[in-house]
């Protein structure tokens, strides 16, 4: 009976992960579709400015509850006590976005697509030396299962004829997403330890006011000339609102989703983000169809759902050794033992104001 009980909430827990990660693939593909579209339909190449209206978002809705809450740390106490963390967590999270995007303009989707797992691995020690993630076997085979289900997926592009670019500076690129990967494992392992050890809300704060500030500077330096180039209409400023609002659910909800399993689950269910995109590609950019397209989505659904069969263990710390006084310890014994050998000695006033010792 108790088996079948925990086979049951372990049934349920693997089905919870695969939903929510779907999710946030979801998410992850309206970005990827409107950005795209934007590039081909309108010529508005804007990564920075879309990353910008994300945070704003974020330090609209998440700081401004950090300003006026009343449980826990408020605005400024976290500024006081960690304000640098924040910025440099901030800065990586910004240059992650940008740098991936950015190498789409030097390299081939195959080498972005190859490279960006990349961060799994990294993803993974940051985890094992940070967290203190302890791995099975099965997880590794899980994770060899997942990027063998990217490589069908690459391959399925190529025999589909979307490789029609070979980029003008592959080495830059090939360097872009690595950079770009790396800095988003570390962002994502930060993220799970502020979400499981402070707040979800702190997270998404800080972000979001660090965000705002280091993207609107960079936006200012880069992208002013490409912003004043756009002729705006009601149909890029519904993309652009559809971007912001994908953005916006995939930072608010991917840190519910860490809470409840890991940053590197996350990371591998979000691996089918590209498949969603070219499944919607078929429609909207009239891309060729391959049947290794569904074949790779099984392999990388197959690869999450053994990750997440098996949980992982976290290393508990290493306990100091505690220094040892044999005699002092002794000496408390014979004291204790004195004590309890000396008799009770109880006074009492009767009557007659005369005094009364008795012993025990």
């Amino acid at each position: 009976m108790f088996c079948k009980f925990k086979d049951s909430a372990a049934y349920r827990h693997i089905l919870k992960t695969i939903l929510l990660g779907q999710m946030l693939s979801l998410f992850i593909c309206g970005t990827a579709v409107t950005s795209q579209y934007l590039a081909e339909q309108y010529q508005v190449n804007t990564p920075m400015l879309q990353s910008f209206i994300n945070y704003f978002l974020l330090l609209l809705v998440y700081t401004t509850i950090l300003a006026f809450r009343t449980d826990g740390d408020s605005l400024l106490q976290i500024l006081k006590q960690r304000w640098w963390k924040y910025l440099f967590l901030g800065l990586a999270d910004v240059e992650a976005n940008y740098t991936i995007v950015k190498a789409y303009q030097y390299t081939t989707l195959t080498s972005v697509q190859l490279l960006d797992c990349f961060g799994i691995p990294v993803l993974m020690a940051l985890s094992w030396f940070i967290l203190r993630a302890r791995y099975r076997l099965i997880h590794f085979i899980a994770v060899a299962v997942c990027l063998l289900g990217v490589g069908t997926m690459v391959g399925a592009d190529i025999l589909a004829g979307r490789q029609d670019s070979e980029g003008s500076d592959v080495v830059i690129g090939d360097v872009l997403v690595l950079l770009g990967a790396s800095l988003y494992a570390i962002s994502n392992v930060s993220e799970e330890y502020i979400v499981k050890n402070l707040s979800r809300v702190e997270f998404l704060g800080m972000v979001g006011l660090f965000g705002t500030i280091i993207s609107g500077l960079q936006l200012a330096i880069v992208e002013h000339r490409d912003i004043m180039r756009i002729q705006w209409n009601w149909k890029i400023a519904l993309l652009f609102a559809v971007f912001a609002l994908c953005m916006f659910g995939l930072y608010s909800f991917m840190p519910v989703v860490i809470k409840v399993t890991s940053a590197t689950s996350v990371n591998l269910g979000i691996l089918t983000a590209d498949l969603y995109s070219l499944f919607f590609g078929l429609f909207l950019f009239y891309y060729k169809f391959s049947g290794l397209y569904i074949l790779s989505f099984v392999i990388i659904m197959v690869g999450f759902v053994l990750y997440c069969s098996t949980p992982t263990r976290t290393a508990e710390p290493t306990a100091v050794p505690q220094l040892r006084s044999t005699g002092l310890d002794n000496a408390g014994l014979k004291l204790e033992e004195n004590d309890s050998q000396t008799p009770a000695v109880t006074v009492q006033f009767t009557r007659e104001e005369s005094v009364v010792v008795s012993t025990d």
